[in-house]
């Protein structure tokens, strides 16, 4: 659609809420998963730390005999530790490697610290710079000189009396957590940008969407506007001119007077005509007519042989000074009835059958047909006229749309008839369909259901 800068500015504005909206649901969605993410990180890690000083102190305990001292035994148990007055042996047997498999981990680390907080014994992968703190609560997170963090346990130990010994503080890196959160964090924002263009893009399509009726009912608005504006104008300005013309003659005879209200009172039939189906329709719309829910509040039995007859004697006076055969065609013997009001459906037909006659040239025809098929009447109005090219059909029940608008000044229609006939069908919960080859002539159908007996 061509939009003017207002309607596009509306659209941007849509368009920026809706994915700004989506952004802010998107980012709480995800670090809601990534704080979940590094909840089950830190719950496995802090289980798995658990699990190997639990071990180790199972296996400490029972062999501890003064507090803060390791006898031989111990250090048999633990083989790659290094006291801490004496240097770490280079080389070990494959024996002593594997003997405690928990700590002969890369990321973990052990300390045995005595009770006043000195380092008594460390594993051979203590990280450099990591700070020797008294175990104020059980769970501790460090950062050693290079920046690596590391999640700690502290357990007391005791000795085969039960005297407190100090404590045992066992550390896993977290480099490689990180590491893994950190892609995490990259993925998840790459995927956020990537969808957030989506949403973009989407947001600029579903905001297209959402103004689409809008911007056609503002056209539809300003096309009825200037349409309207036209139509008033022309008999308007005859008025104008006529007066003006008459305030020229000095004397005017009697003659003159009558001739020119003459020309007042056609201009002014004109214009009550056009505003009289204006109001029709505005009362139409705003009184809900158009829904196929609404029912008439008077609703009466309408008898549609009697309204096709009827159109069919009214018109034949004007059908035969336009030189065209009207011919009426009752298909049914039994009565069809409909509920609704008959004035209106009356009128319904009437601009249908007009509309026939002033597009039909002079040896032309229309048929005026009424037929039953299953629950509904069809009435059906067939013109051997000019017909109507397939581009004009979707406009034709538009307002003030006329398909040959010089045909339609000469005989004085203003565009409204077969509007103002398609709001009456549908009023009545029926249709109008319309068949059409230029040059062949047109057909409109009328379709209403039938009252239930």
């Amino acid at each position: 659609m061509s939009e003017n800068r207002l309607f596009r500015r509306r659209r941007w504005w849509l368009a920026s809420w809706y994915t700004g909206i989506m952004g802010v649901i998107l980012s709480l969605c995800g670090l809601g998963v990534y704080e979940a993410i590094v909840r089950a990180h830190r719950v496995n890690i802090d289980s798995e730390v658990k699990s190997v000083a639990g071990t180790l102190h199972d296996s400490l305990e029972p062999v501890l005999k003064q507090p803060g001292q390791l006898t031989p035994v111990a250090q048999e148990v633990l083989p790659n530790l290094c006291l801490k007055a004496i240097h770490c042996p280079i080389q070990r047997t494959d024996l002593e490697r594997h003997r405690v498999s928990e700590i002969r981990k890369d990321s973990y680390y052990l300390r045995l610290v005595d009770r006043s907080g000195e380092l008594v014994a460390f594993s051979e992968q203590l990280p450099e710079g990591l700070p020797l703190l008294r175990p104020q609560q059980r769970w501790q997170t460090l950062t050693s000189d290079k920046g690596i963090h590391y999640r700690q346990i502290s357990l007391w130990l005791h000795t085969q009396d039960n005297r407190r010994w100090g404590y045992l503080q066992v550390g896993r890196s977290l480099e490689d957590i990180e590491d893994n959160l950190a892609a995490i964090r990259g993925i998840m924002l790459l995927g956020l940008s990537i969808t957030m263009l989506i949403v973009g893009a989407s947001s600029w399509w579903l905001a297209k969407l959402a103004m689409q009726p809008i911007y056609d009912s503002y056209r539809q608005i300003q096309q009825f506007t200037g349409d309207a504006a036209h139509e008033l104008r022309t008999p308007l300005a005859a008025i104008q001119a006529t007066i003006e013309s008459t305030l020229r003659i000095s004397q005017l005879s009697d003659s003159e007077a009558r001739e020119t209200l003459q020309v007042v009172k056609r201009q002014d039939q004109r214009l009550s005509q056009l505003v009289d189906s204006l109001l029709l329709l505005s009362r139409m719309e705003r009184r809900g007519w158009l829904s196929r829910q609404n029912q008439y509040s008077h609703s009466d039995r309408v008898s549609l042989h009697d309204i096709v007859s009827d159109v069919a004697e009214e018109l034949a006076p004007l059908a035969m000074a336009a030189g065209v055969k009207l011919i009426t065609d009752i298909r049914v013997q039994q009565s069809l009835e409909v509920m609704g009001n008959e004035q209106q459906l009356y009128r319904l037909v009437t601009n249908l059958v007009t509309n026939g006659i002033q597009y039909t040239a002079a040896d032309g025809k229309v048929n005026l047909t009424l037929d039953r098929y299953q629950q509904e009447a069809l009435i059906a109005i067939q013109d051997t006229g000019i017909g109507i090219a397939p581009m004009q059909q979707t406009r034709i029940f538009d307002r003030f749309y006329r398909v040959n608008s010089d045909r339609s000044r000469i005989t004085g229609g203003f565009g409204l008839g077969l509007p103002i006939a398609a709001a009456i069908a549908q009023a009545h919960q029926g249709s109008i369909h319309l068949q059409s080859q230029p040059g062949k002539g047109t057909t409109f159908t009328i379709r209403l259901p039938l009252k239930r007996r």
